[in-house]
């Protein structure tokens, strides 16, 4: 089963910016279609494969700060090729 996942990785201390950017490039260096926009990042696969490797990349995205949120939506389809038609 293909799904879609929305990221947003929030660290709550001063140098923020350089773990939310060194998460983001462990997703890029991934085997999975990886989208972003200003506010989220965005991967895409197949369900099992995806989940394991997002477990073992947020653990590791945790590790190297004392308090972070990160807010994750999964949807059960494939929707990286979504266009607006409107």
């Amino acid at each position: 089963m293909r799904i879609s996942v929305d990221l947003t990785l929030s660290p709550l201390q001063n140098d923020y910016e350089e773990h939310v950017i060194n998460f983001i490039k462990v997703l890029r260096a991934s085997k999975f279609k990886v989208l972003e926009n200003p506010l989220s990042t965005q991967i895409f696969g197949e369900y099992d494969e995806l989940m394991a490797f997002l477990t073992k990349a947020i653990k590791a995205s945790f590790q190297e700060v004392d308090i972070s949120v990160l807010t994750m939506k999964v949807v059960k389809t494939d929707r990286s090729d979504y266009e607006p038609n409107f």
